[in-house]
């Protein structure tokens, strides 16, 4: 078992869908090239949805284009709902989607407008359409642990959706915890089996810091064999469609965390909470979610060199 760790970036994406400010194409790009450029190689950039339900991610097409354009190095992966994001993705060259379910009914139904049932139908349809295409699949679970309308969810719940995703032809699935009510024993509890008859390199998580547990979460995964986190670039985020849902895992305290570890995790520390920094200021948010990134804020401010290091 590798020690070593792959950060998969949701920020451009899952982090900018819930803020306010509409990040403008050119600055999605440049946000995408400084993630890259710090080591962040594999990254969720944009959604093929609806404008009018989303429109933070209204300029998908746009940008995917642009980034080929620009020549932006690094696997870039567009969130798809159903047949018609797959379509659109096709048309814009994407060649990375991820697809997304949840194991709470009501909220794959506020959400997606689907029964559960009907999204495994709909992604099943989608994973062969883009495999045909030669379009590589993620997959995603949210709600794996709690749902903000139906409360807590079983682990034979989870197990279920996820094993049914882990079926089909794509990499890996991520298992989300879209309102932060995971603990360390929850992650155990869920994780362990999961891992217990599949492959690590085809697991993911996905934790949301609403009650400060996020970073204990993923340790705890990482202690069970997991090796790949999803976070965003200062812990921006939430769920437009998740009510209370704060944002996730700051890439920057995930890093920090497994730097001062020994872990690898072949990301820059130091040019990456330089991205942040400026993204805050672009974006004008002067409330810093990642403690990370207001440590490094602060010694830069004041002079010293520990985050240099």
């Amino acid at each position: 078992m590798s020690d070593a760790i792959q950060v998969f970036e949701v920020g451009p994406r899952d982090g900018l869908q819930n803020e306010k400010t509409v990040l403008s194409t050119e600055n999605k790009i440049w946000l995408i090239e400084s993630l890259v450029a710090a080591g962040l190689k594999r990254l969720e950039v944009g959604a093929m949805v609806r404008a009018d339900r989303v429109p933070q991610m209204a300029d998908s097409d746009e940008l995917a284009k642009g980034l080929r354009s620009h020549g932006v190095a690094g696997d870039h992966f567009y969130l798809v709902p159903n047949s018609k994001g797959l379509d659109r993705a096709i048309q814009a060259g994407v060649k990375n989607i991820a697809v997304f379910t949840a194991v709470s009914e009501t909220f794959n139904q506020k959400n997606i407008g689907m029964s559960v049932s009907h999204s495994l139908d709909e992604i099943r349809t989608i994973v062969s359409a883009a495999n045909g295409a030669g379009i590589n699949v993620r997959g995603y679970v949210s709600t794996a642990w709690g749902c903000p309308f139906e409360g807590r969810v079983s682990t034979k719940s989870s197990l279920k959706v996820i094993d049914a995703l882990l079926s089909l032809s794509m990499e890996c699935v991520s298992i989300g915890d879209t309102i932060g009510v995971a603990s360390a024993k929850g992650v155990r509890d869920l994780v362990h089996p999961i891992l217990s008859h599949s492959d690590t390199s085809r697991i993911a998580v996905h934790f949301h810091d609403t009650r400060g547990s996020a970073l204990a979460n993923a340790f705890q995964s990482f202690e069970l064999g997991v090796r790949i986190f999803d976070a965003s670039i200062g812990g921006l985020g939430g769920c437009p469609f998740a009510p209370g849902a704060s944002g996730n895992l700051a890439t920057e305290d995930l890093v920090y965390f497994f730097k001062e570890m020994g872990v690898s995790t072949g990301v820059d520390y130091s040019q990456l909470c330089e991205a942040s920094l400026s993204l805050h200021q672009k974006m004008g948010k002067g409330i810093l979610a990642s403690k990370a990134l207001q440590a490094y804020q602060a010694n830069c401010t004041k002079n010293t060199v520990w985050d240099r290091s």
